[in-house]
């Protein structure tokens, strides 16, 4: 079964690439590597939420926030890609949470995209990852998370 198709089985649209809000391009290409600058968890350029874990969001809003994040990302991708079904496969995701003193769940929160990815490509969406901490991020977003993509040759 096709990516695409897979996308569509569970149920999911992307929305359209979200616009850089600063001096930078989206996704850079490097051979057959794929490099996606941070995206947040927005909806037509507006964030679906602000504010940081172990103060006012909890870990369930996290996994949404960091779903909606990289199902921005995919769109990234796809546009780039021309078809999600070019990945061979996810390398790595870094995932900056925003987190107020004393919060350590920031692996529990990033899990709302992992798993998003390894529902959608199975095995080749299995990926090295780094859940950090940070005091602030653009926007006051919740999440901010970069990807390294494989494309087939």
């Amino acid at each position: 079964m096709s990516y695409e198709a897979k996308l569509k089985e569970l149920g999911v649209t992307l929305p359209d690439p979200p616009k850089p809000v600063a001096n930078y391009v989206p996704v850079v290409r490097v051979g057959d590597l794929l490099f996606l600058s941070g995206v947040l968890p927005s909806r037509d350029g507006q964030l679906v939420m602000t504010g940081k874990f172990g103060q006012n969001l909890s870990i369930e809003q996290g996994m949404e926030a960091s779903r909606i994040a990289v199902l921005n990302g995919l769109s990234i991708i796809q546009r780039e890609a021309g078809s999600l079904d070019r990945v061979k496969r996810i390398v790595k995701m870094v995932g900056h949470i925003a987190s107020a003193q004393g919060f350590t769940d920031q692996p529990q929160v990033l899990n709302g995209a992992s798993d998003l990815l390894v529902s959608l490509f199975g095995e080749a969406g299995r990926h090295a990852r780094v859940a950090v901490g940070a005091a602030e991020l653009p926007r006051q977003a919740p999440v901010e998370i970069e990807l390294i993509v494989q494309l087939l040759s």
